[in-house]
């Protein structure tokens, strides 16, 4: 892959302690990392004016509408994305001009792909200054497990593990950015928030991680759900949705007050008929968005949401305030302003954070 950086370029670095301990890119020893730095090591500092985000899922949906949103402020927008020829074809549609894009593939279900992903990103020579979590996958038809390379249910691997993975990786390209306001987005759902009514629909059952024995014991096979208990399709994709905003709570509790990177999540409204349904029911796919539309007024469009995205990701507002959940709520109303959601307690649970930190640093190998 061509370079656009600068191979020899330096960048400062001052070792930082969270919590007493190292963070953990000083750590890893995967992608290119060093492992603990010392005055002798050398990394590269991208110098651009133009910022750069990265967007997971960035090839339909609130990540392809997000993206569009960040080009037209401005931003150079990578577009991380399982299928590459989709991506370049949805860019070119909504008008994402080249200049403004990098698209580089990602398999967020594959740890190994996620690696390569950072050393392709790295390549580019560009600076982070935000990432957005957004990627999902929903397969409430499936009747037993499917599974990623490593052996996980795929949802978990894919909507949890694999932004876990991303987000610990990329830190230090965060932390080095010279912009103004950086910041790491996680995409929440109403859902698996119990707080609001949206998160108590017992179909298929609500968000319930448990006390993570799933986790505690391993979670390959035969073991598919965060709690250890029967697999159900619907609900592990909210179980990975609940353990998404618990991470976003745990990266500001680590790593806020000490790097300066704001770290938040948000629910953009209910964008029924994305792409992430299309493994649902026809019925469903048609009666769902009416539904959002004419009964609980929550949908919004992909454009909106992903306006909201962008706004989330670069207007300064939003860089105010770190470890927030940020909503527009379940009815939309014209002219609401977004507002602080609060979370299920369990999202807000230091001690369930720091195990869910600890299992899942297990799982994706850190």
């Amino acid at each position: 892959m061509p370079s656009t950086g600068e191979p020899n370029r330096k960048w400062q670095y001052s070792a930082r302690f969270i919590d007493g301990h190292a963070p953990l890119w000083e750590r890893s020893k995967h992608c290119g990392d060093p492992g603990r730095l010392d005055d002798s090591d050398h990394l590269r500092v991208p110098v651009s004016t133009t910022p750069t985000c990265i967007i997971t899922g960035a090839s339909s949906g609130v990540g392809l509408y997000g993206a569009a949103a960040l080009a037209k402020r401005g931003w150079h927008v990578v577009m991380a994305c399982r299928d590459l020829p989709k991506a370049t074809a949805a860019a070119d549609a909504l008008g994402i001009a080249p200049e403004r894009r990098s698209i580089l593939h990602i398999d967020l279900g594959s740890q190994a792909s996620i690696r390569a992903f950072v050393d392709a990103f790295r390549a580019l020579g560009r600076p982070l200054d935000a990432l957005v979590c957004n990627a999902a996958v929903y397969l409430p038809r499936l009747t037993e497990p499917a599974r990623s390379p490593e052996g996980y249910e795929i949802s978990v691997a894919t909507n949890h593990f694999g932004h876990f993975l991303l987000a610990n990786l990329l830190l230090r390209d965060l932390e080095q950015s010279t912009h103004p306001s950086r910041r790491l987005i996680i995409l929440g759902t109403v859902t698996a928030n119990y707080e609001e009514f949206g998160g108590k629909i017992p179909i298929p059952a609500p968000a319930d991680i448990g006390n993570l024995e799933g986790l505690e014991a391993g979670f390959t096979a035969p073991i598919a759900m965060i709690n250890g208990k029967e697999f159900k399709p619907g609900k592990a994709y909210k179980d990975s949705k609940l353990c998404n905003m618990i991470t976003g709570r745990e990266l500001h509790r680590r790593y806020h007050e000490q790097t300066g990177i704001v770290f938040n999540t948000l629910y953009p409204g209910c964008v029924a008929d994305t792409p992430l349904f299309r493994h649902t029911p026809r019925a469903f796919q048609v009666i769902f968005p009416w539904f959002q539309k004419n009964i609980t007024k929550g949908y919004v469009t992909q454009e909106l949401a992903g306006d909201r995205l962008a706004q989330v990701v670069a207007d300064a507002k939003f860089g105010e305030r770190s470890g927030v959940h940020w909503s527009w709520g379940n009815r939309q109303k014209e002219g609401r302003e977004a507002f602080a959601q609060q979370l299920t307690a369990k999202a807000q649970s230091q001690v369930l954070g720091e195990r869910l930190w600890a299992l899942t640093e297990k799982c994706v190998g850190l």
